[in-house]
């Protein structure tokens, strides 16, 4: 049975919910290292996932700005935690990667954040966890799709075929 249009508003109620609660959280969430906010996240975990990669690629694949991006570059750069190095193929271009300082921070971040969503998750069995997790992925797959299909390039903070390692991390 197809899901119905009421289901789907609830559904997506449900999702602005948690998102803006997300929001909320970063008020309040550890900081694991004085020069990394929570708004840099994505940056780390991209430029982790892509290797030495382009502030351009990276603002693209976020669909951010790229001068919010440089910005938060110049901030990860200035406190240690991405190196920066000339593009080889074009001399006007940059190219960013974790310093050793950055691999360490992120690994801190998943693990407070891991801590953080087992906390969450206490009362939940880990079937749940699973099938919940398997059933968002899904949703994050329809929508990137459903971007594509309408000529957008979707956000690839963690491809699909990647998702094994981004747990290890």
């Amino acid at each position: 049975m197809q899901v119905s249009t009421d289901q789907a508003n609830d559904l997506f109620h449900a999702l602005i919910r948690v998102q803006k609660l997300l929001l909320a959280a970063r008020a309040i969430a550890p900081k694991v290292h004085p020069g990394m906010e929570s708004t840099a996240y994505p940056v780390m975990f991209m430029v982790h996932t892509m290797g030495p990669v382009g502030i351009s690629d990276v603002a693209t694949m976020l669909h951010s700005d790229v001068s919010t991006v440089s910005r938060q570059v110049s901030g990860l750069f200035a406190h240690g935690l991405l190196d920066k190095q000339p593009d080889p193929a074009d001399g006007r271009a940059t190219l960013v990667s974790l310093t050793e300082a950055g691999r360490r921070s992120l690994d801190e971040v998943q693990l407070v954040r891991g801590e953080w969503f087992q906390e969450l998750l206490a009362d939940w069995q880990a079937d749940e966890t699973d099938i919940f997790t398997d059933r968002l992925q899904r949703l994050g797959d329809s929508l990137d799709q459903n971007l594509r299909d309408r000529g957008a390039a979707a956000p690839m903070i963690f491809p699909a075929s990647d998702r094994t390692s981004d747990k290890e991390h």
